[in-house]
């Protein structure tokens, strides 16, 4: 029989609240501002607990402590969130609500949701990749999302500038990264405008993809996943897929001889759960959390 699970996709700007089943359907949605973080779980908690869940799963944003043995798991670090920096995150709504908690970070509930009811069904490798006001990666590998000191701050690699590229790095650590590159605020620094308001401009797509390949193509060569998924604002433009795609095959150049990339279409995909791949990934989190 499905069980009731509580779901949280957790951001700096919203809070996302659904009630699942461990079958995948979601019975009810909502969203409110995130706030300062006493009031803001306090009606979190008020609104999961009026609804019978046996466990909650949250997919949080970050920078976040996701490592079970750290004494600090579950806490936000550090944020510039008013009054979240430090805040027990995890252990607040657990005491709240007095169920099993799950919880990960919002781009590795993506991964989760889309390898668990979505396009990755089945795969056991799995990198999901969010491009919009930043850019992240969740990692699968061998069944289990990828953790270490932190979660991996893969929309930080370093990419090489294209020669014709009009515009600079707008990452304030980094000359030459991912994010700073590619992220949504670097395509409006660079060419003035919003992405949606540049959809028929070749060369900004042309770019854009030209920095994204790089990025996936490092990430193809690092995990070996057997399915690349594109979420995020950015990758609503879809002209993007067909030249990520040939660039990607540019870049690895023949090295990797495996099945999969053979058929790239089939393998570099946007997301499939019609954007609730981090609500049905919360889902499954809090499903974990039951069975353990």
């Amino acid at each position: 029989m499905a069980r009731r699970i509580g779901a949280l996709e957790a951001g700096g700007t919203k809070m996302v609240l659904a009630i699942g089943t461990t079958d995948g359907e979601i019975l009810e949605q909502e969203s409110i501002p995130t706030e300062e973080p006493k009031s803001t779980c306090e009606r979190m908690i008020e609104w999961f607990a009026a609804r019978d869940i046996e466990a909650l799963g949250i997919a949080a944003f970050g920078p976040t402590r996701v490592d079970p043995a750290a004494p600090d798991f579950g806490h936000i670090l550090d944020t510039p969130k008013p009054g979240w920096a430090h805040f027990d995150f995890l252990g607040t709504m657990a005491a709240g609500l007095g169920v099993p908690v799950g919880y990960d970070t919002d781009v590795n509930g993506s991964c989760l949701g889309e390898a668990t009811f979505g396009c990755a069904q089945g795969l056991d490798n799995v990198v999901y990749v969010t491009i919009g006001t930043g850019i992240g990666a969740g990692v699968m590998v061998g069944g289990q999302l990828l953790h270490g000191m932190l979660h991996p701050e893969a929309g930080h690699i370093h990419l090489e500038m294209r020669a014709d590229d009009p515009g600079t790095c707008i990452c304030p650590f980094h000359d030459s990264c991912f994010e700073g590159l590619a992220a949504g605020p670097s395509i409006e620094a660079r060419w003035g405008a919003k992405g949606v308001e540049l959809a028929e401009r070749d060369e900004v797509w042309d770019l854009e993809a030209h920095y994204i390949a790089q990025g996936v193509a490092d990430f193809i060569l690092c995990y070996a996943p057997r399915k690349v998924i594109l979420g995020g604002g950015v990758m609503k433009q879809e002209q993007l897929f067909p030249l990520i795609r040939e660039k990607v095959a540019a870049n690895l150049n023949g090295y990797l001889g495996c099945e999969e990339l053979k058929d790239l279409d089939s393998y570099i995909v946007p997301n499939s759960l019609n954007e609730n791949q981090g609500i049905l990934g919360c889902v499954e989190l809090g499903r974990r959390a039951l069975e353990a």
